[in-house]
């Protein structure tokens, strides 16, 4: 039995960050890995509510 921590899969290892909108955490996606830095919003509907972001 392995119990290695970084087998491939394991998603607890991925960078996550807060959505600037309602906080939750977002985790990395293979979409975003060219942009990731530029990533502020984890759906739609917090890309449309962004004029109420928590962090300025």
């Amino acid at each position: 039995m392995n119990t290695g921590r970084a087998f491939k899969g394991n998603k607890r290892f991925l960078p996550s960050k807060p959505c600037a909108v309602c906080g939750r955490p977002m985790v990395w996606r293979r979409a975003w890995a060219k942009n990731w830095d530029e990533v502020r919003y984890c759906s739609d509907a917090c890309r449309r509510r962004k004029n109420t972001e928590r962090d300025a």
